[in-house]
Protein backbone atom coordinates (compact mmCIF):
# COMPACT_ATOMS: atom_id res chain seq x y z
CA UNK A 1 0.00 0.00 0.00
CA UNK A 2 0.90 3.44 -0.69
CA UNK A 3 0.12 6.44 1.64
CA UNK A 4 -0.22 9.76 -0.66
CA UNK A 5 -0.52 12.72 0.96
CA UNK A 6 -2.25 15.55 -0.60
CA UNK A 7 -4.05 18.82 -0.39
CA UNK A 8 -7.48 19.08 1.07
CA UNK A 9 -8.44 20.98 -1.07
CA UNK A 10 -7.70 18.74 -4.16
CA UNK A 11 -5.18 17.71 -6.56
CA UNK A 12 -2.56 20.20 -7.65
CA UNK A 13 -0.45 19.42 -10.41
CA UNK A 14 1.97 17.72 -8.40
CA UNK A 15 -0.31 15.78 -6.93
CA UNK A 16 -1.72 14.27 -10.15
CA UNK A 17 1.28 13.90 -11.40
CA UNK A 18 1.78 10.75 -8.79
CA UNK A 19 -1.98 10.44 -9.19
CA UNK A 20 -1.32 9.34 -12.55
CA UNK A 21 1.59 7.01 -12.63
CA UNK A 22 0.02 5.15 -9.28
CA UNK A 23 -3.09 4.62 -11.67
CA UNK A 24 -0.84 3.35 -14.76
CA UNK A 25 1.35 0.87 -12.78
CA UNK A 26 -2.25 -0.37 -10.63
CA UNK A 27 -0.23 -0.08 -7.50
CA UNK A 28 -2.75 0.47 -4.10
CA UNK A 29 -2.80 3.75 -2.69
CA UNK A 30 -4.82 5.71 -0.20
CA UNK A 31 -5.42 9.67 0.18
CA UNK A 32 -4.53 11.34 3.50
CA UNK A 33 -5.27 14.88 2.93
CA UNK A 34 -3.20 17.78 4.19
CA UNK A 35 -4.97 21.22 5.02
CA UNK A 36 -2.36 23.47 4.06
CA UNK A 37 -4.44 26.33 4.44
CA UNK A 38 -4.47 25.68 8.61
CA UNK A 39 -0.96 24.96 8.26
CA UNK A 40 -0.85 20.78 8.83
CA UNK A 41 1.91 21.02 6.70
CA UNK A 42 4.24 22.24 9.34
CA UNK A 43 3.00 19.67 11.88
CA UNK A 44 5.35 17.70 13.83
CA UNK A 45 3.98 14.02 12.25
CA UNK A 46 3.74 15.51 8.92
CA UNK A 47 7.58 16.94 9.13
CA UNK A 48 8.79 13.61 9.75
CA UNK A 49 7.86 12.29 6.30
CA UNK A 50 7.77 15.52 4.36
CA UNK A 51 10.57 17.98 5.55
CA UNK A 52 10.46 20.77 2.94
CA UNK A 53 6.68 21.23 4.20
CA UNK A 54 5.07 20.41 0.97
CA UNK A 55 2.73 17.74 -0.50
CA UNK A 56 2.76 15.41 -2.68
CA UNK A 57 5.37 12.78 0.35
CA UNK A 58 4.24 8.99 -0.20
CA UNK A 59 5.10 6.35 2.44
CA UNK A 60 5.40 2.95 0.83
CA UNK A 61 4.51 0.88 4.09
CA UNK A 62 5.61 -2.32 1.75
CA UNK A 63 9.43 -1.57 0.37
CA UNK A 64 11.25 -4.38 -1.40
CA UNK A 65 13.66 -5.10 0.91
CA UNK A 66 10.93 -5.63 3.07
CA UNK A 67 12.16 -3.18 6.45
CA UNK A 68 10.47 -0.16 7.70
CA UNK A 69 7.51 2.06 5.80
CA UNK A 70 9.93 4.50 3.25
CA UNK A 71 8.78 7.85 3.11
CA UNK A 72 9.46 10.03 -0.30
CA UNK A 73 9.20 13.37 -0.32
CA UNK A 74 9.94 15.83 -4.02
CA UNK A 75 7.11 14.81 -6.96
CA UNK A 76 10.26 13.78 -9.11
CA UNK A 77 12.14 11.46 -6.39
CA UNK A 78 8.29 9.96 -5.74
CA UNK A 79 8.07 9.69 -9.13
CA UNK A 80 11.46 7.95 -9.95
CA UNK A 81 10.88 5.49 -6.69
CA UNK A 82 7.97 4.10 -7.70
CA UNK A 83 8.64 3.68 -11.61
CA UNK A 84 11.69 1.97 -10.53
CA UNK A 85 9.84 -0.18 -8.01
CA UNK A 86 7.22 -1.00 -10.93
CA UNK A 87 9.72 -1.83 -13.44
CA UNK A 88 7.92 0.54 -15.61
CA UNK A 89 7.80 4.04 -17.52
CA UNK A 90 11.08 4.56 -16.79
CA UNK A 91 13.90 2.36 -18.53
CA UNK A 92 15.98 0.04 -16.49
CA UNK A 93 19.72 1.35 -15.38
CA UNK A 94 20.89 -0.80 -17.82
CA UNK A 95 19.38 1.13 -20.70
CA UNK A 96 21.90 4.03 -20.26
CA UNK A 97 20.93 6.49 -22.80
CA UNK A 98 16.95 6.14 -22.70
CA UNK A 99 16.65 6.57 -18.62
CA UNK A 100 19.31 9.32 -19.23
CA UNK A 101 17.07 10.91 -21.34
CA UNK A 102 13.67 10.44 -19.35
CA UNK A 103 15.15 11.62 -16.18
CA UNK A 104 16.63 14.92 -18.22
CA UNK A 105 12.84 15.95 -19.48
CA UNK A 106 11.47 14.75 -15.72
CA UNK A 107 14.12 17.59 -14.21
CA UNK A 108 13.47 19.59 -17.18
CA UNK A 109 9.34 19.70 -15.98
CA UNK A 110 10.71 20.11 -11.81
CA UNK A 111 13.24 22.87 -12.48
CA UNK A 112 11.22 24.89 -15.35
CA UNK A 113 7.68 24.00 -16.32
CA UNK A 114 6.65 23.75 -12.95
CA UNK A 115 7.95 26.75 -11.24
CA UNK A 116 7.33 29.16 -13.94
CA UNK A 117 4.01 28.19 -14.65
CA UNK A 118 3.56 28.11 -10.68
CA UNK A 119 4.70 31.68 -10.50
CA UNK A 120 3.25 33.43 -13.43
CA UNK A 121 -0.72 32.12 -11.96
CA UNK A 122 0.37 33.80 -8.94
CA UNK A 123 1.25 36.90 -10.29
CA UNK A 124 -1.67 36.88 -12.82
CA UNK A 125 -4.45 35.18 -10.50
CA UNK A 126 -3.56 35.50 -6.80
CA UNK A 127 -0.95 38.66 -5.87
CA UNK A 128 -3.48 41.37 -4.57
CA UNK A 129 -0.88 43.33 -6.67
CA UNK A 130 -0.58 42.98 -10.72
CA UNK A 131 2.90 43.67 -11.29
CA UNK A 132 3.26 44.08 -15.71
CA UNK A 133 6.59 43.06 -15.21
CA UNK A 134 6.29 39.97 -13.39
CA UNK A 135 3.31 38.77 -15.51
CA UNK A 136 5.55 39.48 -18.65
CA UNK A 137 8.29 37.54 -17.60
CA UNK A 138 6.91 34.62 -16.31
CA UNK A 139 4.17 34.40 -19.13
CA UNK A 140 7.24 34.51 -21.58
CA UNK A 141 8.70 31.79 -20.09
CA UNK A 142 6.03 29.51 -19.95
CA UNK A 143 5.64 30.52 -23.57
CA UNK A 144 9.34 29.30 -24.39
CA UNK A 145 8.73 26.39 -22.14
CA UNK A 146 5.70 25.52 -24.66
CA UNK A 147 7.95 26.01 -27.71
CA UNK A 148 10.50 23.63 -25.98
CA UNK A 149 8.26 20.82 -25.79
CA UNK A 150 6.65 21.68 -29.53
CA UNK A 151 9.94 21.14 -30.83
CA UNK A 152 11.01 17.78 -29.03
CA UNK A 153 7.27 16.57 -29.88
CA UNK A 154 8.06 17.25 -33.80
CA UNK A 155 11.03 15.11 -33.24
CA UNK A 156 9.44 11.96 -31.73
CA UNK A 157 6.27 11.21 -30.19
CA UNK A 158 7.07 11.35 -26.60
CA UNK A 159 9.50 13.45 -24.14
CA UNK A 160 11.92 11.37 -22.79
CA UNK A 161 12.74 8.25 -24.70
CA UNK A 162 10.57 6.62 -27.31
CA UNK A 163 8.25 5.51 -25.26
CA UNK A 164 5.53 7.07 -22.90
CA UNK A 165 6.92 7.83 -19.35
CA UNK A 166 7.25 9.50 -15.97
CA UNK A 167 8.69 12.33 -17.83
CA UNK A 168 5.43 12.88 -20.20
CA UNK A 169 3.02 12.36 -16.68
CA UNK A 170 4.74 14.84 -15.22
CA UNK A 171 4.85 17.66 -17.73
CA UNK A 172 0.82 16.32 -18.92
CA UNK A 173 0.18 17.61 -15.36
CA UNK A 174 2.04 20.56 -15.34
CA UNK A 175 0.24 21.85 -18.09
CA UNK A 176 -3.36 20.86 -17.16
CA UNK A 177 -4.08 24.47 -17.21
CA UNK A 178 -2.82 25.46 -20.04
CA UNK A 179 -6.15 26.80 -21.75
CA UNK A 180 -5.87 29.72 -18.86
CA UNK A 181 -2.51 30.57 -19.59
CA UNK A 182 -3.28 33.02 -22.55
CA UNK A 183 -0.93 31.57 -25.10
CA UNK A 184 -2.46 31.06 -28.63
CA UNK A 185 -2.45 27.33 -28.70
CA UNK A 186 -2.48 27.11 -32.70
CA UNK A 187 1.46 27.11 -31.96
CA UNK A 188 1.63 23.92 -30.20
CA UNK A 189 -0.62 21.65 -32.32
CA UNK A 190 1.87 18.37 -30.87
CA UNK A 191 1.92 19.47 -27.54
CA UNK A 192 -2.03 19.67 -27.37
CA UNK A 193 -2.22 15.82 -29.35
CA UNK A 194 0.14 14.61 -26.57
CA UNK A 195 -2.17 15.82 -24.37
CA UNK A 196 -4.98 13.94 -26.09
CA UNK A 197 -3.34 11.10 -26.41
CA UNK A 198 -2.64 10.73 -22.67
CA UNK A 199 -6.29 12.12 -21.84
CA UNK A 200 -7.68 8.49 -24.11
CA UNK A 201 -5.65 6.77 -21.40
CA UNK A 202 -7.99 4.99 -18.98
CA UNK A 203 -5.35 5.48 -16.10
CA UNK A 204 -6.13 9.51 -16.89
CA UNK A 205 -9.55 8.69 -16.13
CA UNK A 206 -9.04 7.28 -12.96
CA UNK A 207 -6.18 9.52 -11.97
CA UNK A 208 -8.35 12.73 -12.27
CA UNK A 209 -11.94 11.51 -11.37
CA UNK A 210 -13.33 13.41 -8.47
CA UNK A 211 -12.46 12.21 -5.63
CA UNK A 212 -13.36 12.77 -1.65
CA UNK A 213 -10.23 14.93 -0.21
CA UNK A 214 -12.41 14.74 3.00
CA UNK A 215 -12.10 18.19 3.59
CA UNK A 216 -13.55 21.50 2.22
CA UNK A 217 -11.96 23.31 -0.76
CA UNK A 218 -9.86 26.53 -0.12
CA UNK A 219 -12.60 29.45 -1.44
CA UNK A 220 -11.36 32.65 -2.58
CA UNK A 221 -12.38 34.54 0.61
CA UNK A 222 -10.23 31.86 3.17
CA UNK A 223 -7.43 32.23 0.56
CA UNK A 224 -6.97 35.91 1.38
CA UNK A 225 -7.67 35.82 4.62
CA UNK A 226 -4.27 37.36 6.15
CA UNK A 227 -3.57 33.65 8.60
CA UNK A 228 -3.98 31.75 5.82
CA UNK A 229 -1.76 34.10 3.26
CA UNK A 230 0.71 33.66 5.78
CA UNK A 231 0.65 30.37 5.75
CA UNK A 232 1.26 30.12 2.05
CA UNK A 233 2.90 33.14 0.63
CA UNK A 234 4.91 34.39 3.86
CA UNK A 235 6.98 31.97 5.18
CA UNK A 236 10.85 32.85 5.57
CA UNK A 237 13.97 31.05 7.48
CA UNK A 238 12.53 32.71 10.84
CA UNK A 239 9.27 31.11 10.18
CA UNK A 240 9.72 27.74 9.39
CA UNK A 241 12.50 27.54 12.16
CA UNK A 242 9.34 28.69 14.64
CA UNK A 243 7.34 25.70 12.97
CA UNK A 244 10.09 23.16 13.41
CA UNK A 245 10.61 24.18 17.03
CA UNK A 246 6.85 23.91 17.57
CA UNK A 247 6.66 27.87 18.83
CA UNK A 248 4.25 28.69 15.88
Amino acid sequence: MIDVYVTSSGGSPNVYKILLLLEEIGFPYRLHPVDVARGEQFEPDFLKIGPNNKVPVIVDQAPTDGGQPIPVFESAAIMIYLADKAGAFLPAVEDVRARSAVIGWLVWQVANLGPYMGQMFHFKVYAPEKLPYAIERYSNEVGRLYGVMERRLSEQPWLGSDAYSIADMAAFAATSEWRRTGHDSTKFPRLLEWRDRIEARRAYVRAYAEKDYGKAEIGAASLFEETTWARLFRQNEDTIAQYQAGKA
